[in-house]
């Protein structure tokens, strides 16, 4: 497959410019074909140059003037000749030239075929190549931070830091077990590798455990609207969503469905999600809708409880308990026309804030504490943060072999079996790179080069 050359239109199609890419061995020798200079010297097509002249087809009509790209193998998005040309994005000339490309020996690239080339040609590994794809979805700062992150190859950093210490741990069993008829000879201090194996195990923690926020972020962090029926939850919705997506009725038990939208604060995306009143009802469909909004109650990270009156010490509890290791903020709507109530659910512990979201008044306030609420800390380009739920998958079975391993080395257990529980966790950790697992040869290579016996 990767001997055909490949064409994709590389833009949306509908704007005023479009870029088409070609990739494979054959792309200038195809260009060649359908692109005429504007001048009179003959195009030499060197890298990293670009071009400005006409697209003709077979007959000699021209389709288009445009600017062409030339990036020459290795260095190019793909790891082989490509060729960008950039033209204008009318329609009838994108299927021209793409009709044209393909009549001169080109194939049309399958969905993300330009980033798996370049991953097989070794220009990025597999979490790098997943990371193209979160950029272009990235929808705020801290999205795009991560994916930038994570393309530019931290990630794939961290990951090369453990398995050069892997490759030292192997390595020293490796030798013990060579050498073991030899009692006067001892090359794994064991207290030193079950100190370099916990300190192993706690960063893959770490990136485990970052996995809770990075999804949260990706995904928008989920912040569930509770309330009792006609309190304003729709109408706080729409306030904080600066659009009218719920209906709004003054009659008791209009939301019947869970609602969801997303918006950003302060470049974190929240997800919000509107649920019907909370109320004893005979109604089949409202009492569904009820019991749903218990069921995202239980999937959000942030709670807000809307109330237009002092509710009583067992309501306040009940919720409590509902919203037990939830960031749960209590908001008092309907300022416009009812006072300010006293600071008697406060004693709760938790914040209480006066709002008309009708009006719109106190929003702002309610806002900074949603993002304080989410406990989203500053994000930089070189932080590592996972986001990807393969990535996590593979980070919590190398944690659990791992704990065999510091098992294994706290009883003093043999060192083949050691050494065969971190070949798995290697394994494990490889599928997030698509690269990285330890070969007999280079732990020889290792052992000789780190570790040689008498030169």
């Amino acid at each position: 497959m990767n001997n055909d050359t490949i064409c994709a239109l590389a833009t949306p199609a509908g704007g005023a410019i479009a870029v088409i890419r070609i990739s494979g061995p054959q792309a200038l020798e195809i260009l060649s074909h359908i692109y005429r200079p504007n001048s009179s010297r003959k195009s030499q097509f060197l890298a990293n140059t670009i071009h400005y002249g006409t697209i003709q087809n077979t007959t000699g009509d021209i389709i288009d003037d445009v600017l062409v790209s030339i990036f020459r193998a290795p260095h190019s998005y793909t790891g082989e000749d490509s060729v960008e040309i950039s033209c204008h994005g009318s329609r009838y000339i994108i299927s021209k030239l793409l009709e044209l490309l393909i009549l001169n020996g080109c194939r049309q690239a399958l969905p993300g075929e330009y980033t798996q080339r370049a991953y097989l040609n070794g220009k990025m590994d597999l979490s790098q190549a997943e990371a193209v794809a979160d950029l272009i979805a990235s929808t705020n700062a801290a999205t795009h931070k991560m994916a930038m992150s994570q393309l530019r190859g931290n990630f794939s950093s961290e990951l090369g830091i453990l398995r050069e210490q892997l490759l030292k741990m192997t390595s020293l069993l490796e030798l013990e077990l060579d050498f073991s008829d030899h009692e006067d000879l001892e090359f794994a201090d064991r207290s030193e590798l079950l100190e370099l194996a916990k300190n192993i195990d706690n960063k893959i923690v770490r990136l485990s455990q970052s996995f809770e926020m990075g999804n949260a972020i990706k995904q928008g962090v989920p912040v569930a609207i509770i309330g009792k029926t006609n309190v304003g939850k729709s109408t706080l919705l729409n306030r904080l969503l600066h659009d009218d997506k719920a209906i709004v009725s003054s009659i008791h038990g209009t939301t019947r469905d869970v609602i969801e939208d997303t918006t950003i604060i302060n470049g974190i995306t929240f997800r919000f999600i509107d649920t019907a009143g909370i109320r004893n009802t005979t109604d089949e469909i409202e009492r569904l809708g009820i019991e749903r909004t218990y069921q995202k109650l239980s999937e959000a990270v942030i709670v807000l409880w809307v109330i237009d009156e002092i509710p009583d010490e067992k309501g306040i509890k009940e919720i409590i308990k509902q919203t037990a290791g939830k960031s749960l903020i209590i908001i008092q709507n309907k300022i416009d026309k009812l006072p300010v109530f006293s600071n008697s659910v406060a004693d709760y512990r938790h914040p209480v804030l006066a709002i008309s979201a009708k009006y719109g008044q106190g929003i702002e306030a309610l806002e900074e504490a949603i993002f304080k609420a989410a406990n989203i800390p500053e994000i930089s380009e070189n932080d590592v943060i996972i986001t990807s739920a393969r990535h996590y998958e593979a980070l919590i079975q190398a944690h659990e072999t791992f704990l065999r391993v510091i098992d294994s080395l706290e009883n003093n257990l043999s060192g083949d079996l050691i050494a065969e529980d971190l070949r798995l966790v290697l394994s494990q950790l490889s599928e997030i790179t698509g690269k990285g697992i330890i070969t007999p040869n280079e732990v020889l290579g290792n052992i000789f080069k780190n570790f040689c016996v008498g030169k």
